[in-house]
C-alpha cells in the first residue's frame, strides 16, 4: 500500500514547536545539555566555562563550543529547547556562564571592530554616517556568487546557513522595542510591523523563507540545521541577541538593525536573480523579491528615523549605534568569507551534507 504524505502546513498557522536538542560540539555546550535535560548538576556549568575561556584557541566567533552554547543558552528566550523546562530560562547558574561567554565575544568584537562616535548627532547626521559606512563596506558579495555562479547544491547550502536566522527573522532586533521611546520606537515599530507580515501572518517573512525552504525541498523545521551549520554562522544571530538582550547595548542592537535594512535590498535582488537563473518560481524567490522593495523604504526609515533619532535622543549613544551597523557588517563579511572560500576550493560550506 503506497501512503501518500500530506504537505505540511504554511509556518504561520503551525503550532510553535521549540528547537530540537542539537548535537553538542565540545565539552561546554556537553555539559549544558546535560545540565538542562537534568542529567548534571547546574554548578557543573561554572567549570567547563572557565576551561573553555581559559585556553581560547582563535576567534571565539568561530569556536564551534562556545557558539553552540550561546545558541541554546539564548534560544531558552525565544522558542525554547525540545524536553527542556521553560524555567531554565532565568536560571542564575546558566545566566552567569552565559555572562561570562558573552563578555569574551564582546570584548574580541570590541578588539576586532572599531569605530569613530559621531562629532555631529544630528539625526540627519547619524544617517549619512551610516549610509557612508554600509556603501564603502568592501566584503566578500555572498550575493554576486548566487546571481551568477551558485549551482542547486549551493543554494540550497546557502538557505540553510540563512535559515538558523531567517525563521526567527526581527525577534532579536524586538527585543529592543521596549528600551526605546518616542519617535525611534515608532520608527522601530514601523520596520518590525511589516517583518512581521503586517497584519498578515502568511506575509510575515519568517513565513515566507520557510516557503522558500519548502520550494527547494528543504525541512523548514525551526531550528532543524543547526547541527549542519559553523560556528561563524551561529556568532550573528547569536551576537544580535545578546545585543537586543541588554539594555546598555541598546544603540549597539539598533546600528546593526540600521545596517541590516541599509544592506539588503541589491543583495536580495541578486539572490532572486540567481535562483531564476536556476529555473526556481515564486515559491522560492517571493521571500528575497519582497525584500529589495521593502528594504528600499525601511533602510531609510532606519537611518534617520530609527538610528539617527536616537542619537539626537541620546547623544552618548551615537558611539555604539555606529559599532552596532559595524559589527553587523562585519560578522556577515566573516560568514560569507566562510562560505566562498569553501565553495571556490569545490568543497561545501556545511558541517555535514543537506541531504
Amino acid at each position: 500500500m503506497t501512503i501518500q504524505m500530506s504537505s505540511p502546513a504554511p509556518l504561520a498557522t503551525r503550532p510553535q514547536s521549540p528547537m530540537p536538542l542539537p548535537t553538542p560540539r565540545g565539552p561546554l555546550s556537553d555539559a549544558l545539555l546535560r545540565v538542562l535535560t537534568g542529567a548534571a548538576e547546574p554548578a557543573v556549568l561554572h567549570g567547563e566555562v572557565a576551561d573553555v575561556l581559559a585556553a581560547p584557541t582563535g576567534s571565539w566567533l568561530e569556536h564551534d563550543d562556545v557558539q553552540l552554547a550561546l545558541t541554546c543558552m539564548y534560544e531558552l528566550h525565544y522558542r525554547g529547547l525540545d524536553g527542556v523546562d521553560d524555567d531554565w530560562e532565568w536560571q542564575p547558574d546558566v545566566l552567569a556562564a552565559r555572562a561570562a561567554l558573552e563578555r569574551a565575544v564582546e570584548a574580541e568584537l570590541r578588539e576586532r571592530v572599531t569605530v569613530q562616535a559621531p562629532t555631529d548627532t544630528s539625526a540627519a547626521a547619524v544617517a549619512r554616517t551610516l549610509f557612508t559606512l554600509t556603501s564603502s563596506d568592501d566584503g566578500p558579495s555572498m550575493s554576486r556568487w548566487i546571481a551568477r555562479r551558485a549551482q542547486r547544491e549551493q543554494l540550497e547550502e546557502f538557505v540553510v546557513h540563512r535559515s538558523v536566522y531567517q525563521l526567527k527573522e526581527a525577534d532579536p532586533h524586538t527585543w529592543s522595542v521596549p528600551r526605546l521611546g518616542g519617535a525611534p520606537k515608532v520608527a522601530l515599530m514601523e520596520i518590525q510591523s511589516d517583518e512581521y507580515g503586517a497584519g498578515d501572518p502568511e506575509r510575515a517573512h519568517a513565513a515566507l523563507f520557510a516557503q522558500a525552504m519548502r520550494g527547494l525541498d528543504l525541512d523548514d523545521t525551526y531550528g532543524r540545521y543547526v547541527d549542519h551549520v559553523p560556528a561563524i554562522t551561529l556568532a550573528h544571530p547569536n551576537v544580535m541577541s545578546m545585543f537586543g538582550l541588554h539594555r546598555r547595548l541598546r544603540g549597539a542592537i539598533v546600528g546593526h538593525l540600521a545596517a541590516f535594512e541599509m544592506t539588503s535590498s541589491v543583495p536580495n535582488r541578486l539572490y532572486g536573480n540567481g535562483m531564476r537563473r536556476l529555473g526556481l518560481g515564486l515559491d522560492v524567490t517571493e521571500y528575497f523579491d519582497e525584500h529589495v522593495e521593502a528594504d528600499a523604504v525601511h533602510e531609510q526609515i532606519a537611518g534617520r528615523d530609527m538610528a539617527g533619532l536616537l542619537v539626537e535622543q541620546e547623544p552618548t549613544l551615537g558611539g555604539d549605534v555606529v559599532w552596532g551597523a559595524a559589527v553587523c557588517l562585519t560578522l556577515d563579511g566573516m560568514w560569507a568569507q566562510h562560505v566562498l572560500d569553501r565553495w571556490e576550493a569545490g568543497a561545501r560550506s556545511l558541517r555535514q551534507p543537506v541531504r
